[in-house]
């Protein structure tokens, strides 16, 4: 996982399996902290939420997120415009994962197709 930003898809499915904190190169987006406590707000008993909010702490314990910065941006709105003149539906926070694995040339690892395919015609490299 040399040079790897994780999207959200694997972090949920993976936690266990992919020894956060590690050593590697793995990164996530600061996106992806949001997208994992709005799981822990919508958990629908106090099980779920137990499981969610302790796989919350372990990836905050693990990454640094990457943050949203102006290069970030800049990729956000080429791929903007990029899904547009393609007539294709994607989430905001997709987008911005994908502009986030732009600006800091990494791999982009999801089990997301949609959000793979974009990525791909957007020049970023996809793992998994």
């Amino acid at each position: 996982m040399t040079r790897a930003l994780l999207d959200t898809s694997v972090v949920i499915a993976s936690a266990d399996s992919l020894g956060l904190g590690s050593g590697d190169t793995a990164a996530i987006s600061v996106l992806t902290i949001g997208e994992l406590r709005a799981a822990v707000r919508l958990a629908r008993n106090s099980r779920a939420r137990a499981v969610r909010q302790a796989r919350l702490a372990a990836v905050r314990e693990a990454f640094d997120p990457l943050l949203v910065d102006e290069p970030v941006a800049e990729h956000y709105g080429e791929l903007l415009a990029l899904a547009r003149s393609e007539r294709r539906g994607t989430k905001a926070t997709d987008l911005l994962i994908i502009a986030t694995a732009l600006a800091t040339g990494r791999t982009l690892v999801t089990f997301d197709e949609a959000q793979a395919s974009l990525a791909r015609l957007g020049g970023v490299a996809v793992g998994l």
